[in-house]
C-alpha cells in the first residue's frame, strides 16, 4: 500500500476538453467533406429545473463544437401522442442526426415507449433496444454516454489494452451498469456485476483492478473495499448536507481511497464526459449516415 499514498485524480474536465476539441475539428472536416452540418435535437417536456439547466448546457456545447442545435421545449401537459409525433418528425428530419429526449419525463408519459420510438440510427443516448443488442453482441452501436465516458477515462489512465483485468461494477442499471459491463467484456476484461441483492459486495470489490460504482448512495464504498492500486470510477452524484452546507459527493468515500492508483473526483470526474460523449455519439451517427470513416 505504500506505493499509493495518495490516489491520482482522473481529470475528467481536462479529458472532456480534449475530446470536445477533437470533435470540433472533426465537425469542420465533415462539413467540408459533405457540405452538411451535423445536428442534434433535444426534447424537454415540462420545466424540471435540473433538466432545464442540463439542456441549456447541451445547447451551448453543441453550438460551441460547430453543430446545429435544435431545442424542442414542450409543456408538461404534452400528451404521449404529441410527444411521439414530434419524435417521428425528428426521425425523418434530414437536418437532425441525433435525438435526445431529456429524462425524467412527467409521470403521465411512458419513457420506454418514447425511447423505443427514436430511430436507432439517431439514438445518441444509446438506450434503444437495437443499440443495446448491438453492444451486447459486440457490433457497432451508439452506446450510453456515461459508460462511454467511463471507458475513455479508463483508457486514458490505463492505456488502450484492458484485457485480463478484473472489473467490478456496482450497480446494474440500463443507463450505466449493464452497458458498462458489456463494454468492459468487449475490452476482454473479466467482469463482475454486484447490486442490491448481492451478498458480500465488499468482498467482490476488494478483488477489482477496475472498480466502477454507479448506484447513487453517498459514501457506499469505503476505503477497505478498494484493492491497493485499483482504478476507481465513481459515477455517483449525491447532494448531502455537511455542517449546514450543501455538497456534491460520489458513491465512494474519496478521503479513504488514497491507496487506489487513481480515482475520479466528484465533481470533476465522470460528469464532464457525459455531454462530450453525447456530441461524440452525434458525430458518429452523422458519419454512419453519410458512410464516412468512424474514428477509432
Amino acid at each position: 500500500m505504500d506505493r499509493f499514498t495518495r490516489a491520482a485524480d482522473i481529470d475528467g474536465k481536462k479529458i472532456a476538453t480534449g475530446l470536445l476539441d477533437r470533435i470540433k475539428a472533426d465537425v469542420e472536416a465533415v462539413k467540408v467533406e459533405t457540405g452538411v452540418v451535423p445536428g442534434l435535437a433535444v426534447v424537454l417536456v415540462g420545466e424540471d429545473p435540473a433538466s432545464a439547466v442540463y439542456v441549456a448546457s447541451k445547447n451551448r456545447q453543441t453550438v460551441a463544437v460547430g453543430m446545429k442545435s435544435f431545442e424542442h421545449r414542450l409543456v408538461a401537459e404534452t400528451t404521449q401522442a404529441e410527444l411521439l409525433a414530434l419524435v417521428n418528425r425528428l426521425n425523418v428530419d434530414p437536418e437532425v442526426h441525433g435525438i435526445l429526449v431529456q429524462l425524467p419525463l412527467p409521470a403521465h408519459l411512458d419513457p420506454n415507449a418514447v425511447i423505443q420510438a427514436i430511430s436507432p440510427d439517431k439514438d445518441v443516448d444509446g438506450f434503444h433496444v437495437s443499440n443495446a443488442g448491438r453492444l451486447a453482441t459486440g457490433n457497432p452501436a451508439l452506446v450510453p454516454c456515461t459508460p462511454l465516458g467511463c471507458m475513455m477515462l479508463l483508457k486514458d489512465t490505463l492505456g488502450e489494452n484492458l484485457a485480463g483485468m478484473h472489473a467490478v461494477i456496482v450497480g446494474k442499471s440500463n443507463i450505466v451498469g449493464k452497458p458498462m459491463a458489456q463494454m468492459l467484456m468487449n475490452a476482454h476484461c473479466t467482469v463482475t456485476v454486484v447490486h442490491s441483492q448481492t451478498r458480500n459486495t465488499a468482498e467482490f470489490c476488494r478483488a477489482a483492478d477496475i472498480l466502477v460504482v454507479a448506484v447513487g448512495r453517498a459514501g457506499l464504498v469505503r476505503g477497505d473495499w478498494i484493492k491497493p492500486g485499483a482504478v476507481v470510477i465513481d459515477v455517483g452524484i449525491n447532494r448531502i448536507q455537511i455542517d449546514g452546507k450543501s455538497r456534491i459527493v460520489g458513491d465512494v468515500l474519496y478521503g479513504e481511497a488514497g491507496h487506489a492508483r487513481a480515482i475520479t473526483p466528484v465533481p470533476g470526474g465522470v460528469g464532464p464526459m457525459t455531454i462530450a460523449c453525447l456530441l461524440s455519439n452525434t458525430l458518429t451517427a452523422f458519419r454512419r449516415h453519410y458512410a464516412l470513416a468512424i474514428a477509432a
